[in-house]
C-alpha cells in the first residue's frame, strides 16, 4: 500500500501544519467509517486520496455533531459548529484542523461552496429527527441533506460529463445509499423510538410502527420491505452510471463504493423482516473481495444482487 506521506506529496499538500490537518482527517475517517476509508486508501489515485478523505470527513463530522447526545445538546453543538463552518467559508481561514483541510481541498478541486451551505441547512433540519409523512418528504431530505453531503467528497471527483449531469447521477446514488442506510439501521432506530420509513408507505400496507417494533413477520411487512428495497435498488442502479462518468483512474474507487452499497442492500434483502430485530452489517470478507475485484480491468459493476423485487428474507 502507498505510504500516507507519498499520497500527501502527490496531492501537493506540503506545508507542515496542513499535512497534520489532512492526517487528522484521515485518522478520523479510519475510525468513523472504516469501509469507506479502506476503499479510498486502497483504490483512490494517490493525488486524489487525501482530498477525498477530507471531504468525506467533513460530512461525517457534521453528521456526528447532529446525531449524538441529547436533543438540546445536539442543537447547541450544531449551531456552534455551523457558525464555525460558515466563518471559515466566508474568510477562507479556520482554526479547526478539519476545516483548514477542507478549505484547501475544496479550493484545489473547485468544489462550489453551495454544497457545504446546503449540507448545513439540511443538517439543522435533521436535528428534529423527523419522520417522513410520505415519499415527497423523504425526497426533500435527500435534496437538502444526503445529496449535498455526498457532494462534499464525490463532487471533487473529476468527471467526463457536465457538472449538472454528474451531480444528478450522484443524487440518484445518494437516494439509494440513504434508503439502504435507513434499512440497515432500522432495528436500532426503532429501539430509539424513531421510524424513518415514510408513514404513507406503512399506511398503504396496513403496517404500524408497533408491528415493526415487535419484529413481526407478516405478508404486509414483507411487501413493505420489497417495495422499499426495490426503490433503493433502482436508485443504486442509476448511480452505477457514475462508473462511466469518471476517468479510468477513478473507476476502481467508484466501482467499489457502488458495489459495497449493493452488498449492503443484499444483506438487507437476505434478512427480510428480521431487519426490524437486528441491524444489517457489512461482511468484512465480502467487502475485501469487492475492493480487490474493483481493480480488475473489465470488472463488472457489481455482483449479481439478491432480487429485491421478488424475494425478501427467503
Amino acid at each position: 500500500m502507498r505510504s500516507w506521506r507519498y499520497c500527501l506529496d502527490a496531492a501537493g499538500v506540503r506545508e507542515r501544519t496542513l499535512r497534520a490537518d489532512y492526517t487528522a482527517a484521515a485518522v478520523f475517517m479510519r475510525r468513523r467509517e472504516t469501509a469507506g476509508w479502506g476503499a479510498l486508501r486502497v483504490l483512490a489515485p494517490a493525488h486524489f486520496l487525501p482530498h477525498a478523505l477530507v471531504g468525506a470527513a467533513m460530512a461525517y463530522l457534521t453528521d456526528d455533531v447532529c446525531d449524538r447526545g441529547d436533543a438540546a445538546g445536539r442543537r447547541a453543538r450544531f449551531e456552534a459548529w455551523a457558525t464555525r463552518v460558515r466563518a471559515a467559508l466566508d474568510t477562507g481561514t479556520a482554526t479547526h484542523p478539519l476545516l483548514r483541510a477542507y478549505l484547501h481541498a475544496a479550493h484545489e478541486y473547485g468544489l462550489p461552496r453551495r454544497w457545504a451551505d446546503d449540507y448545513l441547512v439540511g443538517s439543522r433540519a435533521q436535528l428534529d429527527s423527523p419522520e417522513f409523512a410520505d415519499e415527497a418528504e423523504y425526497q426533500r431530505y435527500i435534496d437538502t441533506f444526503t445529496w449535498p453531503g455526498a457532494m462534499l467528497s464525490t463532487g471533487m471527483t473529476p468527471h467526463l460529463v457536465s457538472d449538472e449531469e454528474f451531480a444528478a447521477t450522484v443524487r440518484a446514488f445518494a437516494d439509494g445509499f440513504q434508503r439502504t442506510d435507513l434499512l440497515c439501521d432500522l432495528a436500532e432506530d426503532l429501539a430509539e423510538g424513531r421510524n424513518w420509513l415514510p408513514r404513507a408507505d406503512l399506511d398503504r400496507y396496513g403496517v404500524s410502527t408497533a408491528d415493526l417494533v415487535a419484529g413481526r413477520d407478516t405478508p404486509a411487512i414483507r411487501a413493505l420491505l420489497v417495495e422499499t428495497t426495490s426503490r433503493a435498488r433502482a436508485s443504486l442502479d442509476v448511480g452505477d452510471l457514475l462508473i462511466d462518468q469518471v476517468g479510468p483512474e477513478y473507476r476502481p474507487l467508484t466501482r467499489s463504493v457502488l458495489a459495497i452499497s449493493h452488498h449492503r442492500l443484499d444483506n438487507v434483502c437476505a434478512l427480510g423482516p428480521a431487519i426490524t430485530r437486528r441491524p444489517a452489517r457489512d461482511n468484512p470478507v465480502e467487502c475485501a473481495r469487492l475492493l480487490l475485484g474493483a481493480r480488475r480491468p473489465g470488472a463488472s459493476e457489481r455482483p449479481a444482487a439478491v432480487p429485491a423485487g421478488t424475494s425478501v428474507g427467503g
